[in-house]
């Protein structure tokens, strides 16, 4: 990649720490990209120090990331013969992933991962279920994929937290995969050596876990991958997409005689290092009952509306202190400012009203939505000191606000966050601080050349 820059500290004008705004803030960082210190009150910056360019908010991360559908974004709006459903969009997905090889992975998970950080995104969670050759044979190396998914991140300079996921069925019950799933299969043994592998590889990266849904795999599947996992990492994180269909809520209804959530819930598992995926169709006693937990919600606005899926009630949900984040899903759209953004306005079409987000009069939507998704985010990634704010301990993930857009022009503290959230037009973010490191300056990823000119080579593969 281009040259990513390693910061021992930033200098900020304007800056939004854990407790809220701040000026004259100097940050320090430590070589292993945390942040060590925040000193509030200065005049100008110490010698040798960076100033930042424009108003500075804490990176918000990505909680739920497909990056190979990537390449596939755009490409599912053709109307079929009978009514398009998120089930017809998976069949066209199935087609698509069949020519995707760990070269063209890489690839097109770079691009994704370059877009990423710089629409505001310094980390990301990855579901990652591509593990085998199209023909369903593991590689010669089980953790191939996986491992090529790490590289991508690495060339990129985005933080990640890999989730292998346990894919192993085609409906609930334990029902036969079809032919289109046959790359996401394995067993729990075979998933947790892939988790494994994946720790051993050099680097800053988190390893977690993920069930697909309650679909893909039986219970005791399930609690046989979360023991393993327990027993190598007792803090790691897990995922599991839930809820997201009426079909699958239908489905779930007739085989247990319980909703997914609930299903859940009536086991005990969702805790705070878990993350529920959409959650869309829930009833006020699993939305009670998910902010109880402490599990966050991971809601991705602009995936759930591309493909249909409905509103997650999140009103109710955060009125009882539940934690939410979001993320990109199928990269259909990569903005964390639009996945806010779409989320209170699919609130309020629903409710036909304002601001309905927002935690009290007088309150500011856009940014607490923001404060809400980053700690959120932090949590469901694993990372240290979750905070809706910058503070010591956490990854140095920073984003650095275009002052002079016109959208921004003029604007300070939560009335800069709600100019971003709802009067931005994706251009906003100037630059990007990943765990210390410079990675986007004026816009622009530091290795955009080399990762777009992979890009290409791999959309032009794709497309033989």
């Amino acid at each position: 990649m281009g040259e990513a820059k390693r910061l021992d500290g930033l200098f900020c004008d304007q800056v939004l720490l854990a407790g809220g705004w701040a000026s004259g803030v100097l940050l320090r960082f430590d070589g292993q990209g945390l942040v060590t210190g925040v000193e509030a009150g200065l005049p100008a910056p110490p010698p040798g120090v960076e100033r930042a360019a424009g108003p500075v908010v804490p990176g918000m991360p990505n909680l739920h990331s497909h990056a190979f559908q990537r390449a596939m974004a755009g490409l599912t709006e053709r109307a079929g013969p009978a009514e398009d459903s998120f089930w017809t969009w998976r069949e066209v997905m199935y087609g698509f992933v069949r020519r995707i090889d760990p070269d063209t992975l890489q690839a097109v998970a770079a691009m994704a991962y370059a877009e990423m950080l710089e629409q505001g995104y310094t980390a990301v969670a990855e579901f990652h279920y591509l593990h085998h050759a199209p023909d369903g044979r593991p590689y010669a190396d089980p953790a191939e994929m996986s491992k090529r998914i790490l590289a991508a991140a690495e060339a990129a300079a985005i933080g990640v937290t890999h989730l292998p996921v346990l894919y192993n069925h085609g409906g609930f019950g334990g029902r036969p995969a079809g032919d289109g799933q046959r790359r996401f299969l394995n067993d729990p043994d075979r998933l947790l050596a892939i988790a494994e592998a994946c720790r051993a590889v050099p680097g800053g990266h988190r390893v977690g876990l993920a069930l697909h849904s309650l679909r893909a795999v039986t219970a005791a599947e399930a609690e046989a991958a979360l023991a393993g996992l327990a027993a190598a990492d007792p803090s790691a994180p897990v995922h599991i997409h839930v809820a997201e269909q009426v079909a699958e809520v239908d489905a779930c209804l007739d085989w247990s005689g319980r909703r997914p959530v609930e299903w859940l819930l009536d086991r005990g598992w969702p805790a705070t290092s878990w993350c529920l995926v959409h959650a869309t169709h829930v009833t006020p006693d699993e939305v009670a009952g998910l902010a109880a937990s402490g599990a966050v919600a991971g809601l991705c606005p602009t995936t759930e509306a591309d493909l249909g899926d409905g509103l997650f009630p999140a009103r109710d949900f955060l009125a009882q202190g539940g934690r939410f984040g979001v993320g990109s899903d199928s990269q259909v759209v990569i903005s964390a400012a639009e996945e806010l953004r779409l989320l209170e306005f699919g609130q309020r079409l629903a409710a036909r009203r304002r601001n309905l987000l927002a935690p009290g009069p007088g309150a500011s939507t856009g940014a607490a939505l923001y404060r809400a998704a980053v700690a959120g985010g932090q949590q469901a990634l694993g990372l240290p000191a979750p905070a809706p704010g910058i503070t010591v301990g956490q990854r140095a993930d920073l984003v650095v606000l275009d002052a002079d857009d016109p959208r921004l022009y003029g604007r300070s503290g939560d009335d800069l966050l709600d100019s971003y959230v709802f009067a931005g037009n994706g251009r906003a973010v100037r630059d990007v601080v990943a765990a210390g490191r410079l990675v986007v300056r004026d816009g622009r990823h530091v290795g955009a050349e080399a990762i777009r000119r992979g890009w290409r080579h791999a959309v032009d593969r794709l497309a033989a």
